[in-house]
């Protein structure tokens, strides 16, 4: 869909209207926790609207592993925040880009028809999402919305790991990216164990956590930084176990074990719109799957193979 047919919508809607009276919408509903089969494709009612709310026609939204924790309720541990016996809000999904449809009555930095990318607390596998005004940006003109779609959560979270908790310097080695962004040295898991070469590295923010602590620690120089960043472990803790760990080593090596949560914020969000608009950011797109499909790109990303974002369009 081009960005002409994209931005046709229609004027600003008074609270409680759905755009073009519409009532109801589609989206991926799950009533219970579990495997990707749980979810359904269903009509549901459009979110409602606040003073401060943006109303958005979702083009796009992206899978992140979180997502999928969410989905299963699995370590149970995430089931504090997100409903202990049934998930609270059915429809899973943070991340997102599409056109706004209409605005809540104090919202003056968009208009229908702009283009926005941004985060939700749930409910983005959706032809409609409802955040708060804050929670968006607009789409840079070069990036087309599944693009888009794949940076809010996962860039702020490499962006704050490696900023502000590792303070990455010029003239470091960091392990993270892959030959096709870029990096200067490259490591195939599937042929080489990372821990157990001759090379240390300054940073290492482990999105994966495949390796046992102390064997990450190893690839590490003596006054390295290593970010933790996956939501793997037990069934009932998750990574807690890792995380504490890894607090209480702290204390007795020069090595500085740094797990960390990402913390959504528009400032970042804007300074990610900033790199993406100049190049220096590309997001790489893995697959893409139609709406229908977004069980199995959450049973895709829950395999822990894929190669950059996971993108459902609608």
């Amino acid at each position: 869909m081009g960005r002409e047919q994209r931005s046709n919508a229609g004027a600003p809607l008074e609270p409680g209207a759905g755009p073009a009276a519409a009532a109801t919408m589609r989206a991926a509903v799950q009533h219970r926790y579990g495997p990707p089969s749980v979810l359904e494709s269903s009509e549901v009612g459009l979110p409602l609207r606040g003073p401060g709310d943006v109303l958005v026609q979702v083009g796009a939204a992206s899978i992140h592993p979180g997502d999928y924790l969410v989905m299963t309720g699995e370590p149970y541990v995430v089931r504090l925040a997100f409903g202990l016996r049934r998930p609270r809000n059915g429809i899973p999904g943070r991340d997102f880009a599409g056109v706004v449809a209409a605005v809540g009555k104090d919202v003056t930095a968009f208009r229908p028809g702009d283009e926005v990318f941004g985060w939700s607390t749930a409910g983005t596998l959706a032809e409609y999402a409802c955040v708060p005004a804050d929670n968006l940006v607009r789409v840079p003109v070069n990036l087309s919305l599944v693009d888009a779609a794949a940076v809010p959560r996962s860039a702020m979270a490499a962006l704050q790991a490696l900023r502000d908790v590792a303070n990455v310097r010029p003239g470091q080695t960091v392990l993270d990216l892959v030959r096709s962004l870029g990096a200067d040295h490259v490591v195939d898991y599937t042929r080489t164990d990372f821990t157990r070469t001759e090379k240390r590295y300054d940073v290492i923010l482990e999105n994966v956590e495949a390796r046992p602590l102390a064997a990450v620690r190893q690839a590490l120089t003596p006054t390295g930084t290593l970010i933790p960043n996956s939501g793997r472990g037990g069934r009932w803790l998750g990574p807690l176990g890792r995380i504490v760990t890894a607090r209480v080593l702290s204390g007795f090596t020069r090595q500085r074990l740094k797990p960390f949560l990402s913390v959504e914020k528009r400032k970042d969000l804007l300074t990610l719109a900033d790199l993406l608009a100049t190049g220096q950011v590309t997001p790489v797109i893995d697959r893409t799957y139609p709406l229908d499909e977004a069980a199995d790109a959450l049973r895709y990303v829950a395999a822990g193979h894929t190669r950059g974002k996971v993108v459902v369009t609608v």
